[in-house]
């Protein structure tokens, strides 16, 4: 969950956005914004998919890397 919390987090700031100001653009609670660019392992895809929404980007299935 890093490498999509590092992506939100990178781009938000492109964004010129706070957290505040992502989240509540994104219909997202801060406390959840949060958590999500600090890597929190246990969080909810579909919120995971509505922040990566603000971006044209969606969170799919994926080969672990070895």
């Amino acid at each position: 969950m890093n490498i999509i919390g590092n992506y939100i987090k990178e781009e938000r700031k492109k964004a010129g956005l706070t957290q505040e100001e992502f989240a509540m653009r994104s219909g997202l609670g801060l406390r959840f914004v949060r958590e999500l660019e600090q890597g929190k392992e246990t969080v909810r895809l579909d919120k995971v998919n509505q922040a990566l929404a603000m971006f044209g980007m969606i969170a799919v299935p994926g080969r672990v890397k070895e």
